[in-house]
């Protein structure tokens, strides 16, 4: 049922002047240009996880922006149709969705490589635009503050 709701929100996603407002706070300029760039879908998701996070009382200004930024990499290669199959691949299949994941950009598989390796291509995404080198390890999920990860990764999965 999870699933079907996440479906539901990336089709119906919208982002309001306050989520806007919220991202302004959050990112530095740079990394807000990023976030800007991102399918709507992936903004809303971002905002929720960071909205989530602060409903929790994390206020942790790299945590946040590593909820807006978590998924930047996946951007506009990555298709509904894909995330969908992607998530039925590594639960059914997850040995062919590693065998369809291919690193050459102008791949039809592309997007299948985006789907597993959108961690760390959105860390370096996100170093590159100005934020910290720990906002950019709770992307990656390799920050030494457990309790922060695990709180990013509820969030993540959550919304």
């Amino acid at each position: 049922m999870h699933r079907v709701t996440q479906l539901v929100s990336h089709v119906r996603a919208h982002v309001s002047a306050e989520d806007q407002a919220l991202a302004r706070r959050i990112l530095p300029p740079g990394a807000l240009a990023l976030f800007a760039q991102m399918p709507r879908a992936d903004q809303r998701h971002g905002l929720d996880a960071a909205q989530q996070l602060l409903a929790a009382g994390h206020h942790d200004t790299d945590l946040l922006a590593a909820a807006l930024l978590h998924d930047v990499a996946k951007g506009h290669r990555l298709r509904l149709w894909h995330r969908v199959g992607c998530v039925v691949l590594q639960a059914l299949a997850p040995r062919l969705l590693t065998r369809l994941a291919l690193p050459q950009e102008q791949s039809w598989r592309y997007p299948f490589h985006l789907f597993l390796r959108h961690a760390p291509m959105s860390a370096d995404a996100a170093l590159a635009a100005g934020c910290s080198p720990r906002c950019a390890d709770f992307i990656r999920g390799s920050s030494a503050e457990l309790s922060l990860q695990a709180a990013l990764h509820a969030a993540d999965e959550a919304s």
